[in-house]
């Protein structure tokens, strides 16, 4: 392989009895725990998401939304799919718009579907965690939520990301007192290395340990986010208890597809994820992309091109199965991706598009044990601190995924009562021979599922190792401006010459997270530097059977 044309960051971690790999340090020190404690991936994965909750405010929490991809030890994959939906009296035309041209046509007046009340769906992440620890957890539930109950007790010392990101939220959290008095003492954010302490929440979380979902969904905590919602005045929502006490997880059969003899596993729709890699992949697949190499002009060129194909197909039918016909089995097809051969340009034509939204405030787990269980998990409460207000006495941030939704009556992407929001969550596994070989995914938004791409060609085409395929720079477009990073800005003159619209971009997406498995056992883990993402591997373990250690004990 070639010279790259950037460092790593970050290194990896090795092990053989389970791995963790979240976006905060003490997401993974929960996870291992559990793990440590004799619980499986999928009680550390929930573990960790409780956790973020805590530790990554801005990002998660359980009155918000995601998906999971669970593989089994038997080898089994499904998706456990918690997005949050319109609540049952909502309308297409509930917001005003501002516009109905792009580039503000997905925003509202007063910024009714973005902040308050009237941004809220109907939140499923406790819902689906819960789920997934019934049916598949070993230890008990109240094991589970241990570690992050004594964070948000205790608190936890800031990261100068989170300060970055209250800092950058500041104005909005001003307005609602109960978010100023967490993360805004004395009128000023939160600084990194001071504690945060989260009393009410804690107590929430110790009431959710007793009673499960129950306690949101249909009970006191349920209560006090409806109420909150019902009594927002002008800007009061749409979600009540009963749309609480009904919502109910989604599981969903896989998406597969091939790619030089790799097997690509990830989520359908309303996931874009598995739908468009496959698309990329098979558009991908006809060309040589190790001889192109990493970064060069023309590979570059490319991978443009082809994620401009997937967008604008993307934009004519993605979101809610149950709503919107969206033709998978034509998308993800080879006979398919040699018709849209003829899309790729040799030269850039950059128009204009009309993009649905979705917020890059997003986090992501990637878990396994060492009996074969693995989880890689998306999930967010939308916008940065959501719907940025706090339920009064719990400690609980609702999302702001009402954002999501197109203003405009009479669109695929419009409100619609029980409609999911549309998603781009990536988290993906990728076999060979039918054994696991890579599990990843990704916050960011729209450029969640090119970054996941990307990450998959490196490993696969690139031959690279896992901690260079992940931090990797990335590119994005969806046919207008292209997004590079800023290892990739010697490219951009050339990129230019070609037809793109430059913007050379700090980071595309946020931290991603993986885990790479070995034939003898061993677990890689990796995380990336777009996040504070931080890898644990558990090595050693028990004993060997039979081995016991006492005074005057002699060998026979």
């Amino acid at each position: 392989m070639a010279q790259l044309p950037f460092t790593c960051e970050k290194t990896p971690a090795h092990g053989k009895q389970g791995m963790v790999v979240t976006n905060h340090p003490l997401g993974t020190a929960a996870g291992y725990e559990i793990l440590a404690a004799g619980g499986n991936a999928i009680d550390a994965a929930v573990g960790s998401l409780l956790a973020l909750c805590v530790v990554e405010p801005m990002m998660v929490g359980i009155a918000g939304g995601g998906i999971a991809h669970v593989r089994l030890s038997d080898g089994s994959h499904t998706v456990i799919d918690g997005l949050a939906h319109a609540a049952a009296s909502t309308k297409p035309d509930i917001y005003d718009p501002v516009s109905d041209v792009p580039p503000n046509h997905m925003e509202t007046r007063d910024r009714r579907s973005a902040l308050g009340p009237s941004a809220v769906a109907v939140p499923g992440n406790l819902a689906a965690w819960c789920d997934m620890h019934a049916r598949w957890g070993k230890l008990p539930f109240a094991d589970v939520i241990d570690p992050a109950i004594r964070l948000a007790e205790r608190g936890f010392i800031v990261t100068a990301y989170l300060e970055g990101a209250i800092s950058e939220a500041a104005q909005d959290l001003a307005m609602d007192q109960a978010m100023a008095d967490i993360f805004l003492p004395h009128g000023s954010p939160c600084s990194a290395g001071k504690r945060l302490v989260q009393g009410d929440f804690a107590q929430s979380l110790r009431l959710i340990a007793r009673e499960g979902a129950a306690a949101l969904h249909g009970g006191t905590l349920g209560a006090a986010l409806a109420d909150r919602i019902a009594t927002g005045g002008s800007d009061a929502g749409w979600v009540t208890e009963a749309d609480l006490k009904g919502y109910t997880p989604r599981e969903r059969a896989v998406l597969s597809s091939s790619y030089r003899g790799f097997d690509v596993i990830g989520p359908p729709p309303p996931a874009s994820s598995g739908v468009h890699i496959a698309q990329m992949l098979n558009l991908l697949e006809p060309h040589d992309i190790a001889a192109l190499g990493f970064g060069t002009e023309d590979g570059l060129h490319l991978l443009a091109e082809v994620l401009r194909v997937s967008f604008e197909d993307r934009r004519t039918a993605s979101g809610d199965p149950d709503f919107i016909d969206v033709p998978v089995d034509r998308l993800i097809s080879k006979s398919y991706a040699a018709q849209c051969q003829a899309r790729l340009r040799d030269v850039a034509q950059p128009t204009p598009v009309a993009s649905s939204y979705e917020s890059p405030n997003t986090t992501h787990v990637t878990v396994a044990d060492a009996v074969g269980n693995v989880v890689s998990a998306t999930h967010t409460i939308n916008g940065l601190f959501g719907a940025r207000f706090l339920v009064p006495g719990t400690g609980i941030i609702p999302n702001n995924y009402m954002m999501n939704f197109d203003p405009h009556p009479g669109r695929a992407l419009s409100v619609e009562p029980g409609k999911r929001v549309p998603t781009s969550m990536a988290p993906m596994m990728i076999l060979r021979d039918g054994n696991l070989c890579w599990a990843l995914g990704l916050p960011g938004g729209l450029r969640i599922f090119p970054s996941a791409l990307q990450a998959i060609v490196n490993l696969i085409d690139h031959g690279m190792t896992l901690q260079q395929a992940i931090e990797a720079p990335r590119i994005w477009t969806e046919g207008h401006k292209l997004e590079i990073e800023q290892a990739l800005k010697p490219q951009a003159e050339a990129l230019s010459a070609r037809g793109h619209l430059v913007r050379v971009m700090p980071h595309v997406g946020g931290g991603m997270n993986a885990i790479a498995m070995s034939a003898d056992g061993t677990m890689e883990g990796a995380a990336c530097w777009r996040a504070d993402g931080t890898v644990a591997a558990l090595g050693g373990g028990c004993a060997r059977p039979g081995v016991r250690f006492w005074p005057g004990h002699a060998p026979d």
